[in-house]
């Protein structure tokens, strides 16, 4: 039996988003619960703050899936933000670039409690300001696929090239914000090239947009997931 998954949504989504994704997953013999955020619990970490409380509610899930399912390990799965916010999750090192973070001395190893990091339109890197101090803090403290004990997975979807035309500007400024060039593939918010991480499995999705509210199917659609199901029974 795969190991149980726990899924981690993407800036301002909320758990009833990934409803169907978890249906999907525990359909196709995954066992799967969802990080319970709703999107005023990201409210706090707008701006670049703190995302403290996030890893919070994420510790605590992880934890329960141990003790539910009475194995040693899970399977993180990360959606957008979620990604690299899993990344810290699973550091040594306090996470102290803010100051509430700081008087905790947030640590919470959980490299130890994840086999797998599944990554879905993770922008791992990003030159948008109000996201840099977060991703530096991950980048400088935990680059690329950082835990040798940890299967790093990292999925980018492949639907939309980025242009400066009416059709697709939103996609081509996202683009541009976060890689520097707007003519690139991505899934229509992230680039390929800032979903990937050096030294993890890396692939691409073809027709796989960033989120459910796209006009296409997004990673958590049926069709997609299929494309990289295989990877959670391995």
């Amino acid at each position: 039996m795969p190991l149980p998954t726990v899924i981690l949504p993407g800036f301002f989504a909320s758990a009833s988003s990934y409803r169907g994704l978890k249906r999907a997953l525990n359909q196709a013999g995954v066992p799967a619960t969802i990080v319970p955020l709703t999107a005023w619990d990201w409210v706090p970490t707008v701006g670049g703050r703190s995302v403290s409380s996030i890893l919070e509610r994420l510790a605590q899930t992880v934890d329960n899936m141990l003790l539910t399912y009475q194995v040693p390990q899970v399977t993180l799965l990360g959606h957008s933000a979620g990604g690299w916010i899993s990344r810290i999750y699973l550091g040594d090192r306090p996470y102290d670039i803010h100051s509430s973070a700081s008087a905790k001395r947030a640590i919470w190893s959980g490299h130890q409690k994840v086999q797998t990091l599944l990554t879905l339109g993770t922008p791992h890197i990003s030159q948008e300001r109000w996201t840099r101090r977060n991703l530096d803090f991950v980048n400088s403290c935990y680059p690329g696929a950082f835990y040798a004990d940890v299967r790093y997975l990292c999925l980018a979807g492949k639907a939309l090239y980025g242009q400066r035309t009416w059709q697709n500007w939103f996609a081509y400024n996202s683009y541009q914000l976060t890689v520097g060039t707007g003519r690139c593939w991505g899934d229509g918010i992230v680039p390929l090239a800032a979903a990937h991480l050096d030294g993890a499995e890396n692939h691409v999705l073809e027709q796989a947009w960033h989120s459910p509210s796209s006009p296409g199917p997004w990673y958590g659609s049926p069709q997609i997931v299929e494309q990289w199901i295989n990877f959670l029974r391995e």
